[in-house]
Parts: C-alpha cells; structure tokens; sequence
C-alpha cells in the first residue's frame, strides 16, 4: 500500500526527491488555455507519493524550483500534456524529461499498446485503474479513490524507465529516445504558443 501526502499550493521545503522524481498532472480538462491544472503528484519510486493541490493564481516556488533543476530528472507518461500544463500554469521549464510513452513508441514496436496502464500491465505485471481519470480534480477535498489513482500515475514509473531502458538499448534507440526528451520542453512551448495542432516540420 502506498503512501500519500496531500499538500496545499506548494510542496514544503523539507521534500526531497534524489536525482529522478516521477511527476504526473491532472487538470480539469485537455485544452490548456480553458482547464486549469488542478493537482500535480510526485514521487521518488520509493512508494511515497506526494499530491499537490494548485490553488489558482497562486504561485509555487518550491515546485517550480524542482521542475526546473538540471541535476533532477522528472519521469512522466505522456511529458509533451505535463510539461505544457507546467509551463502555461507556472511559466517553468520543465527539464531534463524522460517520457515513457516515448519510451515505449520507440523500443515496442511490436505493439500499439502505450498507454500507462498497458506498459504497467505488460512490462510490471501490475493492473492499474483508469476509473477515476475523469472525475472533478479541481474539488476541494479529494476522495480516497482520487488519491489511489493518482498515486498511480507515479508510483511505477521508476521501474518502467529501468525496463524500457533496457528495450531500448536492446533495439539501438537510446540516443534516438534522449534526443526526443530533450525536444519535449520545446514541443510544449509550441503547444502553449498555439501550435498544438501543427505539425511545422511538414512539407
């Protein structure tokens, strides 16, 4: 059973992550200029999870601080939505990124299959819900099914990037990965100066 801290507006300073911190996001919808970034988890694959719940139009330094931190990897699922939902909220660029579902595009060729809960399945042996995905984030109190749920979303991604990371050094795709998480900070800022639906790099 995991553990999970629930914090209001900002982590406290005595949080520590070590070099590499899982981080997911929940918001209240998909389109960054209308929903509002409700809730961003964090974890250090420990089986701790940490909830931070954004109060709007207020800031958070001592996130803002960790997501920005060169010497601190952040692991998503999905970076490219995250890293936008960051960056339009807090104005920070989030970096260095390792993103799973990257990951897994490029070394699991073998499927279609990329979502969290098929690479957790698949590659951990582990079955996670996707019930609560679209439930009220932006709710004051969130219930004991909210947290579950996006504990989740962090908890396993440590061990994910351990065993894709050894797919992809087995296909020959490690650079090619790292070259595509270096580029999703700029990606995101594409998203979030409107290009979200553009591919500029088209004929």
């Amino acid at each position: 059973m995991a553990e999970i801290i629930v914090h209001e507006g900002d982590l406290p300073a005595t949080v520590t992550f070590g070099d590499s911190v899982a981080v997911d996001t929940e918001t209240m919808g998909l389109r960054l200029w209308r929903d509002r970034l409700c809730l961003v988890q964090l974890s250090a694959g420990d089986g701790v999870c940490h909830l931070v719940q954004i109060k709007p139009d207020t800031p958070a330094p001592i996130l803002s601080d960790l997501m920005a931190d060169p010497n601190v990897e952040k692991l998503f699922h999905y970076a490219r939505f995250d890293v936008a939902a960051l960056l339009h909220r807090f104005g920070v660029v989030t970096a260095p990124v390792y993103c799973t579902k990257i990951a897994s595009r490029l070394c699991r060729t073998n499927t279609d299959a990329h979502g969290l809960r098929a690479l957790c399945k698949d590659l951990l042996g582990v079955d996670i819900s996707k019930q609560m995905q679209t439930s009220d984030w932006g709710a004051d109190t969130l219930t004991p099914e909210q947290m579950d749920y996006a504990a989740n979303d962090v908890l396993y991604l440590h061990r994910l990037r351990q065993t894709l990371d050894a797919l992809l050094d087995r296909e020959g795709r490690t650079d090619l990965a790292r070259s595509c998480f270096g580029f999703v900070p700029h990606r995101a800022a594409l998203d979030v100066a409107g290009w979200a639906d553009e591919d500029i790099f088209s004929h």
